[in-house]
């Protein structure tokens, strides 16, 4: 697959029309949410083109209040066929052994493997999927400034983010236009900045 040529033939196409082509070309298509600020652009746009798709949560337990509701009200609205996955020990437990590490501390990776790695890790083996619908942006991060419309994973599954060249001014006319909400209020225990890898997505 020539994703040059790909990314070439796809770069002035819409949401919509990415979505599409990447659809015909998927025997099990997935789409990742955290529920963090514009996530519901992408679940809204790949549900329109098909509508029981997986959808799967990684949750880390340490989302806010208002990211919780926001998820209740998205999932319940779009009808979403989540499939939700947890940390194999729960944030009581955690806090009591090991808390929230500080980026510079050496735990830090543990913890981030722990919360979000390894729940990730299990959601792929058990959904096998060809295609990944992700909300990813350019200028977002360095390493997502390297990447395109279309990229491969590290474990060599196609990687669709149909939002890649959209500004949060673009996200927002379109949420606007589709009576959809947005939530900010988002906290991710794994990153401090907010222009720093989890090492999810590398």
């Amino acid at each position: 697959m020539n994703l040059e040529k790909i990314n070439k033939e796809l770069q002035n196409k819409s949401p919509e029309e990415i979505i599409n082509w990447a659809i015909t070309i998927a025997y099990k298509p997935i789409v990742t949410t955290n529920f963090r600020p514009y996530e519901v652009a992408i679940l809204d746009a790949v549900t329109a083109v098909q509508k029981e798709v997986t959808v799967v949560w990684c949750d880390t337990g340490y989302n806010t209040q208002q990211t919780y509701k926001h998820a209740e009200e998205i999932i319940k609205r779009l009808n979403l066929n989540i499939h939700l996955y947890t940390p194999k020990q729960t944030v009581a437990h955690r806090n009591v052994v090991l808390g929230i590490p500080s980026i510079e501390d050496p735990e830090h990776a543990i913890f981030t493997e722990q919360v979000k790695l390894e729940p990730f890790s299990r959601a792929m083996k058990e959904q096998q999927p060809d295609v990944w619908f992700t909300n990813l942006r350019n200028g977002q991060t360095a390493f997502r400034n390297s990447i395109d419309i279309v990229s491969k994973s590290k474990d060599g599954i196609l990687k669709v983010s149909p939002f890649y060249n959209w500004t949060d001014k673009e996200l927002d006319t379109y949420l606007e236009e589709k009576g959809l909400p947005n939530e900010f209020t988002y906290f991710d225990p794994t990153k401090v900045e907010d222009n720093r890898e989890c090492g999810l997505h590398l």
